[in-house]
């Protein structure tokens, strides 16, 4: 696939993109390290960036569908390079509401790129390599999880926090500027006859999702295991890690697991082509019921960091058929409103999660928060394959059921 040009420029803003996403959250936390940031100040700037994000998803949706997706791209990164900078300024002058009001602004422009990108790929890739296409943005954004640690702490070495900042920005700046233009999905003559209503185009996307039963359902499941399974075992994880074990190795070792997992799944399911992609699919995603099971049941730290190997891998072999899915049956100038809500329910409600596990514990224990993500992991899944649709996340054998 990064033989071809146009995927290749394609890959390098997403890339980009993922990569600036990932690291302003850890270089904030260097901040806090050096003195130049309070906790409060940290907490304070990635609240406002998720809001900044939540809030810019739909709306990313809404001009991706209405706009060339590639300008969407363009401006969603060139807001956040701008702004990036404004934190860097914030942060090394201690004003916070100055640092939390760019992240506002930086938390945008991730948020409008996000279904932007999804639909771009579907007009730069052709149906038949899109899956390939789809597991080889994922690889680099493992990939990226895997160096990035390593390479951002080299480089707070010798580069102070401000000017990591300054590096996010220009990834940025790549990640709007490299992308290439995708084919239209509609004459921009009908478009631009239309008189745009935010709230009924909105609507006119969630029509589209309703229709595709199957997605409704995978959402559901995807919404479940994000919100009780990721967010229990990023909460109890560290506190089994340290209590059970005595040791942060167990919590390294799972973390990194799971990412060498998801790598190993992308690779995997960019060439395999099951029968029934969707029911293989959702048994992928209900792999991660194992990584909560192990915490209940820690019979070593093996078994721990096997579980989250099994998490990895079955994530990739649903997120990939996933997004080639929706790219596929969603009709072609609704699919970032379509992917949008796809973002906005599954990650959005992460934190919902992640607030709600700490008091959970406490009321009722960790082994009984544990038993119930876990039969949530697998539960939803299940349920989801029972959809019209699911089983091949679409029409029959895959073609394509979207009116156009």
């Amino acid at each position: 696939m990064l033989l071809d040009p146009a995927f290749l420029r394609l890959w390098t803003g997403n890339t980009a993109s993922g990569l600036a996403t990932w690291a302003m959250p850890f270089i904030l936390g260097l901040a806090v390290l050096d003195g130049s940031l309070t906790a409060v100040g940290l907490g304070l700037t990635l609240a406002t960036r998720t809001a900044g994000f939540l809030v810019a998803l739909p709306l990313g949706g809404l001009f991706a569908d209405r706009f060339s997706r590639r300008s969407v791209v363009l401006w969603a990164g060139l807001t956040a390079a701008v702004a990036t900078p404004v934190v860097a300024v914030g942060v090394s002058t201690s004003t916070i509401a100055l640092a939390a009001a760019a992240a506002v602004f930086v938390g945008a422009g991730q948020g409008a790129c996000r279904p932007a990108f999804q639909a771009l790929t579907a007009e730069v890739v052709d149906g038949p390599r899109r899956q390939r296409a789809n597991a080889a943005l994922t690889i680099s954004v493992r990939v990226t999880t895997l160096v990035a640690p390593a390479l951002t702490a080299l480089l707070s070495t010798l580069l102070g926090t401000s000017a990591l900042l300054l590096v996010t920005a220009a990834a940025w700046a790549v990640a709007a500027l490299a992308p290439p233009k995708g084919a239209p999905t509609q004459p921009v003559a009908a478009v631009s006859e239309r008189r745009w209503s935010p709230v009924a185009d909105f609507a006119e996307g969630l029509r589209e999702a309703r229709r595709h039963t199957w997605f409704l359902a995978g959402l559901g499941a995807l919404t479940a295991v994000i919100a009780a399974g990721y967010s229990a075992t990023n909460v109890l994880l560290p506190v089994v890690s340290r209590d059970t074990f005595g040791t942060e190795a167990v919590l390294a070792g799972a973390m990194t697991a799971y990412t060498a997992g998801a790598l190993v799944g992308a690779v995997l399911i960019g060439r395999w082509r099951p029968a029934a992609q969707g029911w293989a699919a959702l048994a992928g995603l209900a792999l991660y019921g194992f990584a909560p099971l192990s915490l209940l049941f820690p019979v070593s730290p093996w078994t721990v960091v096997a579980a989250y190997v099994l998490a990895g891998i079955g994530i990739e072999l649903f997120n990939v058929p996933w997004f080639t899915a929706a790219q596929r049956e969603v009709a072609p100038d609704k699919l970032a409103r379509v992917s949008s809500l796809d973002f906005l329910f599954s990650y959005g409600l992460a934190p919902v999660g992640l607030a709600l596990i700490a008091p959970a514990t406490q009321a009722f224990g960790a082994e009984a928060v544990l038993v119930v993500c876990a039969v949530l992991c697998f539960l939803g899944p299940g349920a989801a394959a029972l959809a019209p649709g699911a089983k091949h996340f679409g029409a029959g054998t895959g073609q394509s059921s979207r009116t156009t």
